[in-house]
């Protein structure tokens, strides 16, 4: 069990049946009364975000998640699909609204994690870091005012970001996938 205590950002509660993930969790003091806990937490099936109070009195069962390696085999009208890596035949869909920001980097045979809840994959989750190839990137030119010293290009997967300006096509470079930022180009 988790008291009321033990509950800070990353955690993993189940609620309701299902499990939730603590995005945010903040004490409030009330003046005479007891202090309690301002929590934000998103639904890891459905990906829902809500917010609720919990009390020194409250107590949650831990959400038991397995992490499982997966690969991106394809996506159609919204629906992604993953091959278990030791079975590619076990195939199982997940819905772009479950999956969020995350398709903007998924190529085909990536290799991802899958999170299991009572013997149901409910996400994924992506590296950090993902070598990525350029396939558009205009001209750079120096006097663009815009934002200096970048340029938007576009990437294998389809996905649009801001990079330096000596990026060109071809380039293979390193996104991070938290911040949908550029890292560094990987040298050929």
């Amino acid at each position: 069990m988790i008291n009321y205590s033990d509950i800070k950002k990353g955690t993993r509660i189940i609620i309701n049946s299902q499990p939730h993930e603590v995005l945010e969790a903040a004490p409030l003091f009330r003046g005479r009364g007891h202090s309690v806990l301002q929590v934000k937490l998103k639904n890891m099936i459905t990906s829902n975000q809500s917010s609720e109070t919990f009390h020194p009195s409250d107590s949650f069962k831990e959400a038991e998640i397995e992490k499982i390696k997966l690969k991106f085999v394809y996506s159609h009208r919204g629906k992604y699909v993953f091959a278990k890596e030791n079975n590619p035949s076990d195939r199982f869909e997940l819905p772009e609204e479950v999956i969020e920001k995350k398709v903007r980097y998924l190529k085909q045979n990536q290799e991802v994690e899958g999170l299991m809840f009572k013997e149901d994959i409910v996400n994924i989750i992506i590296p950090i870091k993902i070598p990525l190839k350029v396939t558009e990137a205009p001209p750079g030119l120096k006097g663009e005012r815009s934002q200096p010293g970048t340029k938007t290009v576009t990437l294998e997967t389809g996905a649009k970001i801001n990079v330096p300006l000596f990026i060109k096509e071809g380039d293979i470079i390193e996104v991070n996938t938290e911040s949908d930022q550029y890292t560094r180009r990987i040298e050929k």
